[in-house]
């Protein structure tokens, strides 16, 4: 039967012609074979082609929701850090007011990683981790952390207002904002000397500002001395109990009188160049018991 054959015949309506053809039966069987093999073929890339559509689509969306949660990820990450960067800000202060108040050192915290080293930060711990689920548990893990430091501050912080309000004269005799405005030319410590170019100790801070801006008492006190200081040029002393006195050099003039009493932020005297200096500036001093110290473990503003 497969070498049989089979004769087809076309005919053109209308024109009467005909064409006729001849073939086998297996040629035949071949022909519809080879028809129906690339009807499924099409029928199975076509479905194919359908769940790889729907594949791409699922891939595209899971990328965008892992961009998103990536994203939120570092979005929540920064304000972590501002957090962190917030409670070491009320550290600082907390200590300063200790320092001012002469009470207790509070015991120092640090916001560390669970199982990392002492004194390391959620930014260089955790923000180089790149997978989101791990980097979610361990942000996790360290607000956890940053809520129990942050109530162990809150109870330090009620402790140092109780503190404050038993030395409350204490704090208003203490040097704690700026004697005036300007910036900051030489700090407290060791420096070039800008006369003899040798390393020098520099008792206390250099302000820069116009000739004339006002300088005002830091805290409340009592004029001590006023009057021309050698290098330092005209000066002011005001003693604020307690061991505690500031000095202010090179002014241009004083506003007050030896032995006046002043209180914070009553205007004491004017920047000026007098004595040894190579511009306007105040030179503000700070001495705890007649020994320079750093003004700025005392200014809160």
């Amino acid at each position: 039967m497969l070498f049989d054959k089979f004769h087809i015949v076309i005919l053109r309506d209308g024109q009467g012609q005909c064409r006729k053809f001849r073939c086998s039966a297996w040629m035949l069987g071949a022909l519809l074979a080879l028809v129906v093999s690339l009807a499924a073929g099409n029928i199975y890339f076509w479905h194919y082609y359908r769940h790889s559509s729907g594949l791409e689509n699922s891939l595209a969306d899971s990328e965008k929701t892992v961009h998103e949660q990536k994203t939120q990820l570092l979005t929540l990450a920064s304000k972590v850090k501002n957090l962190e960067k917030d409670l070491s800000r009320i550290r600082a202060f907390d200590s300063k007011l200790r320092v001012m108040i002469n009470a207790e050192p509070g015991q120092q915290q640090n916001v560390t990683a669970l199982g990392g080293p002492e004194g390391s930060s959620f930014s260089k711990n955790y923000l180089t981790v790149y997978r989101q689920e791990l980097l979610a548990r361990k942000m996790h893990n360290y607000l956890r952390q940053l809520a129990t430091e942050t109530r162990i501050e809150e109870v330090r912080q009620q402790e140092l207002m109780q503190n404050i309000r038993k030395n409350r004269e204490v704090l208003s005799s203490t040097p704690s904002i700026w004697p005036t405005e300007g910036w900051i030319t030489s700090t407290f410590g060791y420096r070039t000397s800008p006369f003899t170019s040798k390393r020098e100790f520099h008792k206390g801070l250099d302000i820069s500002a116009p000739l004339g801006t006002p300088i005002y008492a830091p805290a409340k006190g009592k004029v001590a001395f006023n009057g021309r200081d050698g290098d330092y040029g005209l000066a002011l002393v005001v003693e604020h109990g307690s061991g505690l006195s500031t000095k202010y050099a090179h002014m241009h003039r004083a506003a007050v009188k030896q032995g006046q009493v002043v209180q914070r932020g009553e205007l004491i005297g004017y920047v000026g160049s007098s004595g040894r200096s190579t511009g306007a500036h105040l030179h503000y001093e700070v001495r705890l018991n007649g020994v320079p110290v750093n003004p700025m473990r005392y200014i809160l503003n």
